[in-house]
């Protein structure tokens, strides 16, 4: 099979061969939470985006070594260089101790990622972990002349780095742009131009997170973190960055910048973004109204939901959309994704009972050629999905013998079918934990009761079972040995 990978390049804006700098070792980053609240759907589909990416790396041999970072310090509001702390104001209000916050959201953080079946990172650093590292940077981007210092805070000198580098060459923005639209804030007084972004700040008194520098007592810009954790833990330069569309800019184009002025090297060799989702066709914001986290859709527990909607389902829906393409969700899609993923696993289920023949109706060498040919380009999980069900449309021609294939077949056909299914694509047949396997038990034994009432001709008992089932969403299917059932 074709496992040549294609990996669309934020950087040179084209789709590049997957060439790793030091192969068979590959280094990943991506940007992590800041951990003031809840995880919502937007960091759900970063982090699936992100744990396929992971997952399919490893299935093709690389040894990866991925890197998700935790924000808990620096990240101030409006993703500006002044106001307060995301994390001091949450704590602020909850009467907390700001670590208290950090640790109770990281932890409901790991749990969601549990659900949603997401690989735990290599390295999982947190930014107040790292302020050593980020000092150090800070000092070496100052000693290339990049920076300076005022009233005990390190800016980095945009303009300057310009004349020589480009700034915006991820984004795309012209730094004349920028300084046309940017606009005056609270402490840009302390700027040499008001687009230059802090490095260390110095912190006011009521400032509770702050670690002692040459400069001042302060504390590190949102931007430095990343840059150092990714140097310390994957070197000057690595193979891969990602994160959502949202950090581009002025975030990555900010750790870009910090890397060349402190090695004269750029960071990254592939730089990746999944696009955003939105509800209703609407950015989902807390002030439009429209914000939903993860615990409120496992549970159902908000007004634009109709239902509770389980993590497999939440992972499938989000799959089933390129990841460099905007995803609008919506009931009804939930719905959808819901009913067709419950489709693909009980067409998983009938691999171990399918009979074989001497010979093959199915161009199973093909379907797999497709589905490797889908996943190597850019990781098009549609595409893989969509193939994903023409197996399984074959799985069931195949059961009700209108198909016919050899052992052969039948084993690289299962073998393709789990391992894109869970090992790649991550997902997990959700009938699968303790619970579900007595409601399995109890509704064949249901069906036993109905059986034997055909076998005595009770054909009114029968129909009523049958007729109840369905109005639970179960389908039942009469067969001359038995029976067999499925969700709706």
């Amino acid at each position: 099979m074709n496992k040549e990978l294609l990996i669309y390049n934020t950087l040179s804006r084209k789709k590049e061969k997957f060439e790793p700098l030091n192969p068979p070792f590959v280094g990943m980053y991506v940007c992590g939470p800041t951990v003031y609240g809840d995880a919502h759907l937007g960091h759900a589909r970063a982090a699936i985006t992100f744990d396929v990416v992971f997952r399919y790396l490893k299935f093709l041999g690389y040894k990866v070594r991925y890197v998700s970072n935790i924000t808990d310090v620096g990240h101030l509001e409006n993703d500006a260089d002044s106001g307060e702390d995301k994390i001091e104001k949450k704590a602020r209000l909850e009467q907390l101790e700001p670590m208290e916050i950090v640790q109770y959201y990281t932890n409901r953080f790991h749990d969601n990622m549990r659900k949603l079946n997401v690989l735990p990172p290599s390295i999982e650093p947190h930014a107040s972990g790292h302020i050593p590292e980020q000092i150090n940077l800070v000092k070496k981007i100052l000693e290339n002349g990049y920076a300076y210092e005022s009233n005990g805070s390190i800016y980095f000198d945009v303009l300057k780095y310009n004349k020589k580098y480009n700034y915006g060459k991820l984004s795309g923005r012209k730094l004349e742009d920028l300084l046309e639209n940017t606009r005056q804030l609270d402490g840009q007084e302390e700027k040499q131009n008001p687009f230059d972004f802090a490095l260390w700040k110095k912190a006011d008194a009521k400032h509770i997170m702050r670690w002692q520098s040459k400069w001042s007592d302060g504390y590190p810009g949102w931007h430095l973190e990343c840059s150092a954790m990714g140097q310390k833990y994957l070197g000057v330069q690595f193979d891969i960055h990602g994160g959502g569309l949202d950090l581009q800019f002025p975030h990555h184009e900010s750790e870009i910048a910090q890397s060349v002025a402190a090695y004269g090297k750029d960071p990254v060799k592939y730089w990746m973004h999944n696009n955003m989702i939105t509800i209703n066709n609407q950015k989902m914001s807390k002030s439009l109204g429209n914000f939903i986290t993860l615990y409120e859709l496992f549970s159902g527990n908000n007004d634009l939901l109709e239902k509770a909607y389980s993590p497999m389902t939440i992972r499938f829906f989000i799959l089933q959309a390129h990841y460099r393409s905007p995803l609008d969700f919506s009931n009804a899609a939930l719905q959808a994704s819901e009913k067709g993923l419950k489709r693909l696993m009980a067409a998983i289920k009938k691999l171990d009972k399918l009979k074989t023949s001497n010979k093959t109706d199915v161009d199973v060498d093909k379907l797999l050629k497709d589905s490797y040919d889908a996943i190597n380009d850019d990781f098009n999980t549609p595409l893989l999905v969509s193939n994903l069900f023409d197996a399984a449309r074959i799985i069931n021609s195949i059961d009700d013998g209108s198909k016919k294939i050899t052992k052969e077949d039948l084993d690289k056909l299962s073998k393709f079918m789990t391992s894109m299914t869970f090992d790649v694509l991550g997902l997990q047949d959700e009938l699968g934990d303790e619970k579900s396997s007595m409601t399995e038990e109890l509704i064949n034994m249901i069906l036993d009761i109905r059986l034997n009432a055909k076998k005595n001709k009770d054909f009114e008992t029968s129909d009523r079972i049958r007729d109840a089932l369905q109005q639970l969403g179960i389908v039942v299917k009469d067969r001359k040995d038995g029976f067999e059932w499925e969700f709706k």
